[in-house]
């Protein structure tokens, strides 16, 4: 008996201990509360946008540069270039174009891909990377070749030449 008293005075004490230590504690303001799955969701946008029409925006706010992320006339250029080539992948906002193994009709033990990267909006020569890999036929499996420094250079002129001629034909 005597035990149980005891027992019920500790858990009542530690009861009036944590409620008046709750007391104690500045109350939040209403808009302060936020759960734990705004905060998750705070940083994301809106399916539909910020400024929808179907839901009640007022669709006024200044609409982003939507294109591509690099220079249009190089990429044109690029593009127009390597046409004879097949492509294997072509991602226009980061400015990459890869072909897939090209095998020149005067030279089958020979084949020859491309890799292009276009650096920048401006139109500029140092805008343009350039990377050629050639391999060549040998003993039934193919081999990785060296490629000549002026090919590069020739592929660069003719893609800078068409790019020019794009932007004096635009304006």
């Amino acid at each position: 008996m005597r035990k149980n008293l005891f027992l019920n005075l500790f858990l009542l004490g530690s009861m009036a201990a944590f409620l008046t230590s709750c007391a104690n504690m500045p109350e939040a303001e209403e808009d302060e509360i936020v759960t734990k799955r705004e905060r998750k969701y705070q940083g994301y946008g809106k399916f539909f946008g910020e400024d929808t029409l179907l839901f009640g925006g007022d669709n006024s706010a200044k609409k982003p540069d939507v294109g591509i992320g690099v220079n249009s006339y190089l990429w044109k250029a690029s593009l127009d270039t390597l046409s004879f080539m097949p492509l294997k992948s072509v991602d226009p906002f980061g400015g990459v174009i890869s072909t897939e193994w090209y095998v020149p009709k005067d030279s089958p033990n020979e084949r020859v891909k491309v890799d292009v990267r276009i650096l920048d909006r401006v139109l500029r020569a140092d805008g343009l990377s350039i990377s050629i890999f050639r391999q060549e036929y040998q003993k039934g499996r193919w081999v990785n070749a060296g490629v000549n420094p002026a090919t590069k250079r020739e592929i660069e002129d003719a893609i800078l030449t068409r790019a020019r001629q794009l932007k004096v034909a635009s304006s």
